[in-house]
C-alpha cells in the first residue's frame, strides 16, 4: 500500500517538511512509476465509470474549457428500486470527451483499495480530512483555467502526460473561492504573477502544491489521467468552535452581557474577565485534547467489512461504584458510560472514534477492575 514516503521518494520526509510542506511546490520525477501507477490505471477507471449506479452529477462532472457541462446533455434518467435518478451515459460522456471535454470524478477516496490506503495514510501524517479526485482528458485540453486550491495537493500522473504550468504567487492562507465568472478568471489571471516553471507529468511523477498556489494544466499528447488527492487539516478558525465549548461550562460565560451604555464601565469589567479566562483556556490542556480530538475525527478508521463473520458483542452495566480517574480523550466515552445502564463496547468503539481503540479498551479494562462496571 502506497504511503506519504512512497510518494515522496526519493525525498526525504524531514526535507518534505522542513523545506516544502505548505512552502513552496515540489516536482518529484518518477525513477520507477511502476508502483505510483497501480493507483488507477485505463482499466482501473473503466471499471469505477462502469459502476454506474453509484455515480451522480455531482460526483461524476463533465468540463469544456473550464465550464462544466449541463447534466442533461451527459446523464440519462434510470427507473431503479429507488427511484429515478439521473446517470451518467459512457456513451454520452465519450462523445463529449471526444470533443474536448475533460471528466472530473469526485469523491473516490473509498472506490479504490490503493486509493483508500493512500488517503488514510495521507490522513494521518496531516492530520486533515482528505479527499481523492480523478482527471481524464486528451491532447490539448484544459479542463479548469488558473486556479488555487483550498488545500494541500499531490497529483499523481498514472497514464499519458499533462502539462502544469505553476505561477510565482500564492493567496495568502485562502478559506474560501470565489464563484466562478468573467470577472473572477481575469481577477485571477492578473494575480497570479509570471510562469515560475513548467513541469510536464508522466507516468508515475507526483507534483506536490500548497495551499493558494496558483496553477494550471493542460494535457499533453493522447489521453491522460491522473489522481489528486486534497488534504484539508483544522485552521484556526476551528478553535472559535472548540474555545466556546470549553467557555460555556463557565458559569461566567453564560451570564447575560451588561448594556454597552451603562455608567461605570460594567460590561468593559465583564469583557476584561472574559478575556482573561478564555487566555488561560487557550493556554491549557483542555484546549490541547479537543483539538487532538478534532482532528483524529479527520482521519478514517480502519473499519472494513469481513462478512460473514459475525462480531462478538461485549456489553456491561454499570455498578453503584465511581469510575477510576482516566486520561486523555478515553476520559470523555468513560464519562459518558458512566451515565448509561448498559453499554455495549462495540458500540462504544464506533461512536467515538476519535479515540484510539486500544485506549477505549484499556480504559474499560481498568473501569472494570474498578468495580464500577462489570460484564452482563
Amino acid at each position: 500500500m502506497l504511503t506519504l514516503t512512497d510518494l515522496l521518494a526519493p525525498v526525504s520526509l524531514d526535507v518534505f517538511h522542513a523545506e516544502y510542506d505548505d512552502q513552496k511546490p515540489l516536482y518529484i520525477p518518477a525513477t520507477d512509476g511502476t508502483t505510483k501507477r497501480e493507483l488507477l490505471d485505463w482499466a482501473g477507471l473503466n471499471a469505477l465509470l462502469g459502476q454506474r449506479s453509484i455515480w451522480t452529477p455531482q460526483t461524476l462532472k463533465v468540463v469544456f474549457n473550464g465550464e462544466p457541462i449541463s447534466p442533461g446533455l451527459y446523464c440519462v434518467e434510470t427507473e431503479g428500486k429507488s427511484g429515478r435518478a439521473l446517470r451518467p451515459s459512457p456513451s454520452k460522456v465519450q462523445i463529449l470527451m471526444s470533443q474536448g471535454a475533460s471528466v472530473v470524478a469526485d469523491d473516490v477516496q473509498d472506490l479504490n483499495p490503493s486509493i483508500r490506503g493512500l488517503c488514510k495514510g495521507l490522513s494521518q501524517a496531516f492530520a486533515g480530512h482528505v479527499g481523492a479526485h480523478i482527471y481524464s482528458s486528451f491532447q490539448g485540453v484544459q479542463a479548469f483555467g488558473t486556479h488555487f486550491d483550498l488545500h494541500h495537493v499531490f497529483a499523481v500522473q498514472t497514464e499519458g502526460e499533462k502539462t502544469w504550468r505553476l505561477y510565482r504567487n500564492r493567496a495568502d492562507c485562502p478559506t474560501t473561492f470565489p464563484f466562478d465568472s468573467p470577472e473572477v478568471r481575469r481577477w485571477l489571471a492578473e494575480s497570479r504573477g509570471e510562469v515560475m516553471t513548467e513541469v510536464r507529468m508522466r507516468p508515475g511523477d507526483v507534483l506536490y502544491l500548497p495551499r493558494g498556489w496558483y496553477h494550471d494544466a493542460v494535457a499533453t499528447d493522447g489521453a491522460s489521467l491522473h489522481v489528486t488527492f486534497s488534504i484539508t487539516p483544522l485552521s484556526g478558525r476551528a478553535l472559535f468552535r472548540l474555545l466556546e465549548n470549553l467557555a460555556m461550562e463557565d458559569p461566567a460565560f453564560r451570564a447575560w452581557l451588561r448594556p454597552a451604555d451603562e455608567d461605570g464601565g460594567t460590561l468593559k469589567a465583564q469583557l476584561e474577565r472574559f478575556s482573561r479566562a478564555l487566555a488561560a483556556l487557550a493556554a491549557g490542556d483542555a484546549l490541547h485534547e479537543e483539538v487532538a480530538m478534532a482532528q483524529a475525527r479527520l482521519v478514517p478508521r480502519g473499519d472494513e467489512f469481513e462478512l460473514p463473520g459475525q462480531i462478538a458483542l461485549t456489553f456491561y452495566e454499570r455498578t453503584t461504584l465511581a469510575a477510576p480517574p482516566i486520561e486523555g480523550p478515553a476520559a470523555r466515552a468513560i464519562d459518558w458510560a458512566m451515565g448509561q445502564k448498559r453499554i455495549l463496547l462495540e458500540e462504544m468503539i464506533a461512536d467515538f472514534d476519535f479515540v484510539p481503540e486500544g485506549d477505549l479498551r484499556d480504559a474499560i479494562a481498568l473501569t472494570v477492575r474498578a468495580g464500577a462496571l462489570r460484564r452482563i
